[in-house]
């Protein structure tokens, strides 16, 4: 280790750890999927340890499951990512949030290698031809319904608007949004407070400050932000009711740049 603050990576090797990824999972049944495919995979490529992960909504989001893998002293992770279709810039994707997440952590992280698409396997066509035999009947036939009950309104004084601007989803939009996400869900943020809904945007302008969010009725920007800028716009902004000045950027006429915090 050259530098404290910059662990260099482990030498690559027979991973230690398979990290099965998906993007999100919003209910039990797909939690359970992924934990049976963790099971099938068991000890794959040699692994002794087979996980999953979410890159967006789901626990353990994809930089919990990797801590905690770090926490536990692996030598190399295998990342798989499970998505059809496979974004082409889902490489890049994950090397930029890996390299900001490995940027502000102290302990010395394992070697890390990432898998292809799913479409690159050769084995793909007996995949479908074998989900070929699983198939069952529609029935499409017209049936009486009930008239709805009907929705409540929520009380929620705020939304949170997460960008999915290019610039913004390059600078790990995804991975903020996921993480917000999820704490929405731990937190009970939708009835916690004031109430709080959050909900992806397109371009919200400041893409020089990138990631963004924006926080209403404020209207609040925030820029740069990270999970840890996360918990903390949750902690005092939308439970607090006070801006975080350390991440907010309000309009000044001029351009504005990212404040560096550590300065």
């Amino acid at each position: 280790m050259t530098d404290s603050s910059h662990p260099t990576n482990r030498e690559p090797s027979t991973p230690d750890a398979v990290l099965l990824v998906a993007k999100s999972a919003f209910a039990a049944a797909p939690h359970q999927d992924m934990r049976r495919l963790a099971m099938q995979a068991e000890g794959l490529c040699g692994a002794r340890t087979v996980r999953i992960a979410f890159t967006e909504q789901g626990t353990p989001s994809l930089r919990e499951a990797l801590f905690n893998l770090i926490d536990e002293d692996v030598g190399h992770i295998l990342i798989i990512p499970l998505m059809l279709p496979l974004e082409p810039s889902f490489h890049n994707w994950m090397t930029k949030t890996l390299k900001r997440w490995r940027a502000g952590d102290v302990r010395l992280w394992p070697s890390l290698s990432v898998a292809a698409s799913p479409t690159a396997s050769s084995l793909m066509a007996h995949l479908l031809e074998d989900l070929a035999e699983t198939a069952q009947p529609l029935d499409l036939r017209a049936s009486l319904r009930s008239a709805g009950e009907g929705s409540l309104v929520p009380a929620q004084k705020r939304r949170v608007l997460v960008c999915q601007g290019g610039p913004c989803n390059s600078a790990g939009a995804d991975a903020i949004w996921g993480h917000l996400r999820n704490q929405q869900e731990r937190q009970k943020l939708r009835i916690a407070g004031e109430g709080t809904m959050t909900a992806k945007s397109t371009c919200l302008g400041p893409c020089n400050l990138a990631p963004v969010l924006q926080v209403f009725p404020e209207g609040t920007y925030y820029g740069g932000v990270t999970e840890e800028a996360v918990d903390r716009i949750v902690a005092e902004h939308l439970l607090g009711g006070s801006i975080v000045d350390d991440f907010a950027y309000h309009p000044t006429g001029r351009k504005q740049r990212l404040r560096n915090l550590s300065e």
